[in-house]
This record gives C-alpha cells, sequence and structure tokens, in this order.
C-alpha cells in the first residue's frame, strides 16, 4: 500500500506539473495560431503517456537510482575495501582508482542511453545530410560525460575549488571554438545541454552526494554538487575535439589522393 500511495501521490504531482505545459500549447494553438489541434486525440493520449512515464521514472529513482548510487559510493569508498589490509595510513587520491573508474563507466553508460542525445544525433545526421554520423556524436559526446565526472570526483577527493576546474575548462572551449570547424559550434554547445538529463542527472547526482558524505572532511553540499557542471562541460571539448580530428582525417586523405593522382 505504501507503494501504491507513493505512485498515486506522484502521479498527481507530475499531472499538475504537466497541464500548465498543455494549456500554454493549447492555449496558443486555438487562441493565438486559431487553428484546430490535428490529431488531438493521439495528443491527448500522448500527454497521459508522459504524465504517467514520468510517474513511473521518479519512483524509479527514488526506489533505485538514487540508492543504488549512494550505495555504490560508500562501498567503494569504505575503509575495508580501500586500504583491506588495514592500517591506519592516511587515504590518498590514488586510492581511489576505482571510484573515478565506476565514474568514467557510469558516465558513459548512461549518456549513451541518454534519449535527448539519440534524438539530437538523428536530427545533426538528418540536417547534416550524414556528415555528422549519429554513433561517432553519441560516442564523442558519451566519452566527454566520462571524462568529466571522473574528473569531478577527483576533485572531490583531493577537496579542490570547483570554479578553477570550470575556468579552465571553458578557456579550452574558447580556443577550440576558434580552431572547430564551424558548423559543429553550435552543435557541440548544445550537446553539453542535452547531456544533463532525465537518465544520466540521477546517478551522476547521487554518485557526487555519496562520494561527498563519505570522503572524511568534505560537505555533501558544497562539495557534493557540481559533477553536472562537469557532465556538461566536456561534452563540448570531445565533440568540437571529434570534429577537428576527423577533418584532419579528411584533409590528410585528401592531400594523399592529390599526391597520388600527380
Amino acid at each position: 500500500m505504501t507503494y501504491l500511495s507513493e505512485m498515486l501521490d506522484t502521479l498527481m504531482l507530475t499531472a499538475r506539473d504537466v497541464v500548465p505545459i498543455a494549456v500554454i500549447l493549447f492555449g496558443f494553438q486555438l487562441g493565438v495560431l486559431k487553428r484546430a489541434v490535428a490529431n488531438w486525440r493521439r495528443v491527448l493520449l500522448g500527454f497521459v503517456y508522459v504524465i504517467i512515464g514520468l510517474s513511473l521514472f521518479l519512483v524509479g529513482l527514488e526506489l533505485a537510482l538514487f540508492p543504488i548510487g549512494q550505495s555504490m559510493a560508500s562501498q567503494l569508498t569504505s575503509p575495508d575495501f580501500l586500504h583491506p589490509e588495514g592500517g591506519d595510513t592516511p587515504f590518498i587520491w590514488q586510492d581511489y582508482l576505482w571510484v573515478y573508474l565506476f565514474a568514467a563507466a557510469i558516465g558513459f553508460s548512461t549518456t549513451i542511453a541518454e534519449p535527448s542525445l539519440i534524438a539530437v544525433a538523428i536530427k545533426a545526421n538528418e540536417v547534416s545530410g550524414g556528415a555528422i554520423g549519429i554513433q561517432g556524436l553519441r560516442i564523442s559526446v558519451a566519452i566527454g560525460v566520462a571524462m568529466g565526472i571522473a574528473l569531478g570526483c577527483f576533485r572531490i577527493v583531493v577537496g579542490d575549488p570547483i570554479h578553477y576546474y570550470i575556468m579552465a575548462g571553458y578557456v579550452l572551449v574558447v580556443i577550440q571554438t576558434y580552431y572547430a570547424p564551424k558548423m559543429i559550434v553550435p552543435l557541440a554547445y548544445d550537446s553539453g545541454g542535452v547531456t544533463t538529463s532525465t537518465v544520466t542527472v540521477p546517478l551522476v547526482a547521487a554518485l557526487g552526494l555519496g562520494l561527498a558524505t563519505n570522503v572524511a572532511g568534505r560537505d555533501p553540499l558544497i562539495d557534493g554538487f557540481g559533477l553536472i557542471a562537469f557532465a556538461s562541460l566536456f561534452p563540448m571539448i570531445t565533440v568540437m575535439g571529434y570534429a577537428q580530428l576527423v577533418e584532419f582525417l579528411s584533409q590528410r586523405k585528401s592531400a594523399k589522393e592529390r599526391d597520388h593522382a600527380l
């Protein structure tokens, strides 16, 4: 009964949040554009599916994703795991290598499964006439998220201020923006945003909070949050780097073909 009560409460709260969106959309369609909604039965059914799907997802977050993220962080940072041989030697950043590896793996896998990234990759492939590969874009973004979250976990362990990392990252983004192919720059900037969506955020936030809670001297509020900023920043770097690499290889191939022709 408890789970059913939580599900119903979540369903009502989700409906309360989605209904204003529907009111705005239908209001502009009927009141401003003054046109009937095409296939309104399917549209209405779609909103029902959205409400039910979001409700199930939110309940799943509370029951599974948040607890398992915090549990993994707790187990990976426990003294018994870090120093199985015992002893009172202080922990150093090298002791948390499994944490960095887990962070990179979870960042890569959740990004590959991110529905918003899949949608953006498909549209980018269509608009570019196939010049931007779907899998290439997804993998480059996922690598960026993996690198960012691993570096963010390293920052939590060593206790460095987050703004130094973010400023250095954006300096690199600005430099890459100047040299990267112009058509990829807007897509790279958007790729940083689509990673902070339904699948990635819950696990990454739970990992950061769990890690900050279990590392001595860290404040969950100050140190636990911020991984999402890394997850948004590094995909911009890797996507532009991917485009630069493809352009370099293409120019090199063209140069070889010209040499053979001569």
